[in-house]
């Protein structure tokens, strides 16, 4: 069998179930919320808007999400990590403002909604000797019993992140740390769609430095094309695949401006070199961006696209949660109960943004929203 043999071990209903989970994914207007931080990830953004980090707060949490009224017009699917795959949901007592134990599951919320559920089977990352600090996911001993259980539980797709930091001066991402990332996106790929999940290939270059955005555009498109030589070569059904990806950005420190427009073009224009028009959807992360922001930019991406043939969307957390937290904060609540409707209200409102910008119709809030302004030298 020839190497680049794109799932020829797979069966055509294997390949028929990925394909329709794909074109799920791929809806036009709608994304995926990622819900999937790790306990101590969700313990630091719930320590700062003064919420206990314990078991019932994070299912309480996760239920206002998934539950909130008319959600699935926005969203197709949602990022999970493992524990969340075994939370029971809970039932909304308006009188009492009061939630209750159900017998439901968190899963099952999600799949009467129709949201494709997806799960973060990945751990902790690993820095490589000798590059200078970059990284390697852990993870991938005993993957495939893991997702085994997952797509019991009712997961259907897999998200695996590559993190990367850019420092031009030091010679970062090394070459090393590109190759052993996308060869590891590539047999998780492998093996999640031999267990029936469709793998969301994550390379995630950071925004934090001071390049431009040409250079940008050179590392991002370096990571890109070598993650899909590592697809094919591992023989992955490419159709059976969705991207996550950063937004080709300048570092955040970069003292030259670019317009939103720039910063959609470069992003064209990597995904136009590396990006197989076999792949359904392109979601890209937020990354850190204020959603006002993420939103321009993704609204102008869609704006300038022509006839490329991807669906370009949404996969975030940070730019929807982190208002809806400190909303939480500045609203004085005592607990998640209390702030229920009025924090499943601002989600719709967030949502509903990061669809218009799908769409490529999303209206700014500021002047400039979406360019690169440069840091001001104190």
């Amino acid at each position: 069998r020839w190497c680049c043999h794109g799932g020829s071990h797979l069966s055509a209903l294997q390949k028929e179930n990925l394909l329709e989970t794909c074109e799920k994914l791929a809806t036009k207007g709608k994304g995926i919320t990622a819900c999937d931080e790790s306990v101590g990830t969700i313990g630091k953004r719930f320590a700062g808007a003064g919420i206990q980090n314990n078991e019932k707060n994070r299912r309480k949490y996760r239920y206002l999400l998934f539950s909130t009224p008319g959600c699935e017009k926005y969203l197709s699917g949602a990022i999970l990590d493992p524990e969340t795959l075994s939370q029971s949901a809970f039932t909304y007592n308006e009188s009492e403002n009061l939630l209750k134990d159900a017998p439901t599951t968190l899963v099952d919320v999600l799949n009467n909604k129709g949201i494709v559920v997806g799960v973060k089977p990945h751990l902790k990352v690993y820095t490589l000797p000798g590059t200078g600090g970059d990284t390697v996911m852990q993870g991938l001993d005993g993957l495939g019993e893991r997702l085994q259980e997952y797509y019991r539980k009712g997961a259907r797709f897999t998200k695996w992140r590559a993190p990367f930091q850019v420092d031009l001066s030091s010679g970062r991402p090394t070459r090393l740390a590109i190759q052993a990332n996308m060869n590891d996106l590539a047999r998780v790929a492998l093996i999640s769609q031999d267990v029936g999940l469709v793998p969301v290939v994550e390379p995630d270059l950071v925004l934090a430095g001071n390049h431009k955005l040409d250079a940008a555009i050179a590392i991002n498109t370096e990571i890109t094309s070598t993650l899909y030589k590592a697809l094919l070569d591992h023989g992955v059904f490419i159709e059976g695949c969705i991207l996550k990806v950063n937004m080709v950005n300048p570092g955040t420190e970069c003292e030259e401006p670019y317009s939103v427009e720039e910063i959609a073009h470069a992003n064209l224009a990597v995904l136009r070199r590396t990006c197989p028009v076999a792949i359904k959807s392109v979601n890209f992360l937020s990354g850190g961006q204020e959603l006002d922001t993420v939103c321009s930019r993704l609204s102008s991406i869609n704006n300038l696209k022509g006839n490329l043939p991807w669906n370009l969307s949404f996969s975030w957390s940070a730019a929807l949660q982190l208002p809806l937290l400190e909303g939480y904060k500045k609203s004085g609540f005592n607990c998640i109960d209390e702030a229920y409707p009025e924090l499943q209200r601002l989600y719709t409102t967030e949502i509903s943004s990061a669809s218009n910008a799908a769409l490529g119709i999303y209206k700014p809030e500021k002047r400039n929203s979406g360019a690169h302004i440069p840091p001001i030298n104190l």
